[in-house]
């Protein structure tokens, strides 16, 4: 037999060890550029958020305060209008979304005012089922932290389109208490949908439940409970209650509305359709006042024009690396230290 004898020679080694080295950068090129899109965008973004300051006699009396977060119109998409990429980017944001609020802000109450579901005025009991799950995956939370859902249209449907089956569907998941109260503050969680004042049975049904928590409300506020109306009314905090619902209460336009979130100008002016938009002035006027003791403060998220842009740079430098390594294009650093040697020469 005839000895062979195997091995690389210096050129095929240094051009192995280079394309290695491109191979780690071209990696560490996208690695970066992903868990900066994707996850650490969200903490840059939402750390600048943070609980404002209540100046209020409850506060200086040493009243706790309570930490609450309000999102709405989440719109899950559904089979029949949401395509699986666009399904899965959505939802991939909201959750990183919310799971980095949960984190970064640790509110102790959370609430969804309504369109949690886009299709839910429409979707079969296995739709329903599987929007259902996919939601309890992205707001998933502990325990500690309370999450309540106001009924939306997107939900249950417009006035004409609701019914009783798709109500009690939206309830079996989400709890279908109208009253709840926490530290001394009281939430009425509205189905604004059925304040259509028509006298239907669904709406004569969420009027009377509005009767009876604005009697238990009344009756917290009375100084004698001991006989009368109020002796068997359960004792709720002594405070004005926060009116919690989908659709706002009337207005003419958002003409008066400014800030980062606002309509365009050319939007702001046009008239909203009453029991479309908004409530009806007749259903408005109808409402509770919220208290005035509270704080607010808007949090933003990363803009997508941000993140395109990022992963647009770092193509390009995906796309330089591969150039100079091909020597297609000169490397920056030489060029750069080329440049740097005429200029002490000269």
């Amino acid at each position: 037999m005839a000895p062979i004898r195997l091995g690389f020679g210096n050129q095929d080694l240094c051009l192995l060890k280079r394309r290695s080295f491109l191979l780690l950068k071209l990696t560490a090129v996208v690695f970066a550029t992903l868990l900066f899109c994707e996850f650490l965008i969200y903490y840059l973004v939402i750390f600048r958020c943070d609980w404002p300051e209540v100046k209020t006699l409850a506060h200086d009396s040493g009243q706790k305060t309570l930490r609450a977060m309000f999102l709405a119109d989440t719109h899950l998409l559904g089979e029949v209008r949401g395509h699986w990429l666009d399904k899965l980017r959505r939802e991939w944001q909201m959750e990183r979304a919310f799971q980095t609020a949960l984190w970064l802000l640790q509110p102790e109450v959370v609430f969804i005012l309504g369109d949690v579901f886009d299709e839910g005025k429409w979707s079969s009991p296995q739709a329903w089922a599987d929007d259902v799950q996919r939601f309890r995956k992205i707001f998933r939370h502990p325990r500690h932290v309370q999450l309540k859902v106001v009924a939306g249209n997107h939900d249950i449907g417009f006035h004409y389109q609701m019914s009783t089956y798709k109500i009690k569907r939206f309830e079996k998941v989400f709890n279908p208490k109208r009253l709840f109260s926490w530290k001394g503050t009281n939430f009425v969680m509205v189905n604004s949908v059925a304040l259509e004042g028509d006298g239907c049975h669904i709406c004569s049904k969420a009027e009377a439940e509005l009767l009876e928590i604005s009697h238990q409300l009344n009756c917290s506020r009375e100084q004698e409970r001991g006989s009368g109306p109020c002796r068997d009314v359960p004792l709720l905090p002594a405070s004005a209650p926060v009116l919690l619902q989908h659709f706002p209460l009337y207005r003419r336009s958002d003409a008066n509305c400014s800030g980062e979130d606002a309509a365009p100008l050319e939007e702001r002016g046009i008239p909203f359709k009453e029991r479309y938009d908004v409530l009806s002035r007749e259903a408005s006027q109808q409402g509770s006042m919220t208290p005035t003791e509270y704080a607010l403060a808007k949090c933003y998220l990363p803009h997508e024009a941000t993140v395109l842009a990022t992963y647009c740079v770092a193509a390009g430098l995906l796309a330089v690396l591969l150039l100079v390594h091909s020597r297609l294009l000169p490397s920056p650093f030489l060029l750069g230290w080329n440049l740097l040697r005429k200029f002490k020469t000269t």
